[in-house]
């Protein structure tokens, strides 16, 4: 090994695998494995890393000279001195809930059975159902004596149908089109989605879509249940906190941030009612761990308090850029990727008010539920958000169902403008596989928590605005 201040090892063996039925027939099985490790080193100042799938002594020899010759190289070339920032050296583990098993021919015949389901009228021109299982085991060891073992497993149910008449379609899904409703666990999570029985109750809503009038325009209160909610966090929340994109590094690729260092201890982001967490210690959530990919532990942490916004995500290192408190985020996708600042769970705390005391305070306006198309711009402040589904509220009742559901705003006037927060009953625990970040590009499992929340006077618009 070479001589150097500080170097790790972090190794990644991945497998997962994908059930697939469309049109009630199942698709040819898609499996990965995917096993290497990622060597780091820091050295005088200077930071490092190299990628192997030869975990052979030789081969992980070859990473280590690799990354210390790049350590070389950038040593007294950055502005940040890599060698002051306190290294971990916790040993421990972590296991994700392990949840029941099934057999292989169990979960195609659910499959089968709910595809089948789907086909409640000729309307309906496409319809699948899919269940993809993952498990990861991830071993990091550095020369500070950190030595952490973590163990997930992650199961992702999906379901979607499609109906369409003349030049009218309409899709609705189970969770959304992002695999909304993922978690960490075995197969208690299609209970928790709702998975049995989705079939025939999602092909109705697409029908009844189908056949509804667009969503109505104007300023109006606006309920959002969490499949919506959990786009609406992690886009105009959790990317513009994220550090190491409001110190510039994400400019080129993913944009910055409206959120600049000194707004943090006093910039009102919200009402008095937005509390917002990072929380990986929610064990059933997707994105939950015990220690980040450098070995910081992973602890719940307030990130925006009563309105006011507190800490950024930033990781260690980002945290010894700005001069400035975080937490545990710094993640990497996989093996051949070096950890960046990345959102894991955050999620908005649960307030007091129940679904029904939200509906009856409305005089008029539309309660909308999962996202299906997004637009932000490059600072991530204004935001423009398409639901699959949407209903009118007149006079505190719910009323007729809505299509081509949209609402626009900016972030800070928007967060400011929510009046009622749902209680326990109405939260859900989302999430979505497919977080984009980072040059190279890394796709990231994150997690989101949510209750109903209600806005007052967003612009709303239809499909015909």
């Amino acid at each position: 090994m070479p001589a150097v201040d500080f170097c790790s090892m972090r190794v990644v063996d991945e497998r997962s695998e994908e059930l697939l039925v469309r049109q009630n027939i199942l698709q040819p099985l898609h499996s990965r494995r995917s096993y290497g490790a990622m060597l780091t080193v820091i050295h005088q100042g200077g930071y490092g890393y190299a990628a192997t799938s030869d975990l052979s002594r030789h081969g992980l020899h070859a990473a280590l000279q690799r990354a210390a010759e790049w350590a070389a190289i950038s040593a007294g070339k950055a502005v940040t001195d890599f060698s002051q920032i306190k290294q971990s050296s916790v040993v421990g583990s972590y296991e994700s809930p392990a949840g029941g098993h099934w057999k292989r021919k169990d979960l195609i015949a659910l499959l089968m059975q709910e595809s089948a389901d789907c086909q409640i009228s000729p309307l309906i021109v496409d319809w699948s159902a899919s269940i993809g299982m993952v498990t990861t085991k991830q071993l990091f060891v550095s020369s500070a004596g950190a030595n952490i073992r973590q163990h997930f497993n992650y199961l992702i149910p999906n379901l979607s149908v499609t109906a369409n008449e003349g030049v009218e379609t309409q899709t609705r899904s189970l969770g959304g089109q992002y695999n909304g409703f993922c978690r960490q666990g075995g197969m208690e999570v299609l209970q928790q989605a709702g998975f049995y029985g989705a079939g025939k109750r999602v092909a109705a809503e697409a029908l009844a879509l189908l056949h509804a009038p667009n969503c109505p325009s104007g300023s109006m209160d606006l309920l959002l249940m969490p499949e919506q909610m959990m786009l609406q966090i992690h886009e105009s929340i959790g990317h513009p906190l994220e550090l190491d994109r409001i110190l510039g590094d994400e400019r080129n690729f993913a944009g910055t941030s409206f959120v600049t260092p000194d707004m943090f201890g006093h910039f009102r982001y919200g009402s008095d009612l937005l509390n917002v967490t990072y929380d990986p210690t929610r064990s059933e959530q997707f994105a939950s761990f015990g220690w980040d990919d450098d070995g910081s532990v992973a602890d719940k942490t307030w990130i925006i308090k009563n309105g006011i916004l507190e800490k950024p995500l930033g990781s260690a290192l980002s945290q010894a850029r700005a001069g400035m408190a975080g937490v545990a985020n710094s993640r990497a996708c996989d093996w051949n990727r070096p950890p960046i600042d990345r959102m894991a769970n955050l999620n908005i705390e649960a307030g007091d008010s129940s679904l029904e005391e939200m509906i009856a305070s409305i005089e008029y306006g539309v309660l909308m539920n999962t996202n299906v198309s997004w637009s932000i711009d490059d600072s991530r402040n204004k935001f423009q958000f398409g639901c699959e589904f949407g209903q009118v509220i007149r006079n505190g009742k719910l009323q007729e169902l809505v299509k081509n559901a949209n609402y626009r705003g900016i972030s800070e006037s928007f967060w400011r403008s929510l009046k009622m927060v749902g209680n326990d009953a109405t939260l859900a625990v989302m999430g979505t596989p497919f977080c984009g970040k980072g040059e190279p590009s890394q796709v990231i499992r994150v997690g989101h928590a949510s209750p109903a929340c209600l806005f007052s006077q967003v612009e709303v618009f239809g499909g015909e605005a």
